[in-house]
């Protein structure tokens, strides 16, 4: 069959990375074929490979200089490209994420319902009636990047990122949603706590959450936090 994406576009990243960029655009059908092309990576490994960094349009490939080259990459890619299908792809799993709003847990949720000139209970309802899509785990360990918020949803990052956003933080920022794994820096707007670990480094595999999964939110109470710790 054709490729999914006719002319990927390869680019060196310094003398032992190459990325491969499927689209210019941010959306699930590219998206979907970054993934397919991760999956076709780890079950055809290319020795010399030492990690493969999806993105929301690209994949970051980590080579040994010494076993490979970025000619030898390329063709490798292009047979993976030619060969692929994105609908025989696994279906994803679905994951319902309870969350406290509000208050201590979410400290930015009267200001982000003040910026759509609605009210709190309004903003829960909008961003807990979506199905997210996980587009891909990047910047702290388990990090889910999901989307797309709805546009009564769409609201900018903090002007001041904050210095340390606590673990388990829902947060949004432009059209995306998120969950911070681990204490971070981080300048998204806290919308709610979510009392689930994300990532465990005992647990296999260490994150809860991958991508091409999809993500539903639903809100709880103060009082279930103890129940779910337990």
């Amino acid at each position: 069959m054709n490729p999914p994406h006719p002319n990927p576009q390869y680019r060196l990243m310094g003398d032992r990375s190459l990325l491969v960029e499927l689209g210019n655009e941010i959306g699930p059908e590219i998206n979907q074929h970054v993934r397919c092309l991760y999956l076709a990576l780890q079950t055809a490994p290319l020795e010399g490979l030492t990690d493969t960094m999806p993105g929301y349009r690209s994949i970051l490939l980590v080579f040994d200089p010494l076993k490979l080259t970025p000619t030898l990459i390329q063709a490798h890619v292009d047979g993976l490209l030619q060969e692929m299908d994105p609908a025989s792809l696994p279906e994803p799993e679905t994951h319902r994420v309870p969350v406290v709003y509000g208050d201590e847990y979410g400290p930015d949720l009267t200001m982000v319902a003040d910026y759509h000139q609605t009210t709190p209970e309004a903003i829960i309802q909008r961003h807990t009636a979506t199905h997210y899509r996980v587009y891909m785990i990047g910047f702290t360990p388990g990090f889910p990047y999901m989307g797309q918020l709805p546009q009564n949803l769409v609201t900018p990052r903090r002007d001041i990122p904050r210095t340390a956003v606590p673990p388990g933080s829902v947060a949004i920022a432009e059209e995306q949603t998120g969950i911070y794994p681990v204490q971070s820096p981080g300048g998204w707007q806290i919308l709610g706590f979510t009392p689930l670990r994300l990532f465990d480094p005992a647990r296999h595999p260490p994150a809860l959450i991958h991508m091409g999964d999809r993500v539903r939110f639903y809100a709880i109470q103060k009082q279930e936090l103890r129940q779910w710790r337990q």
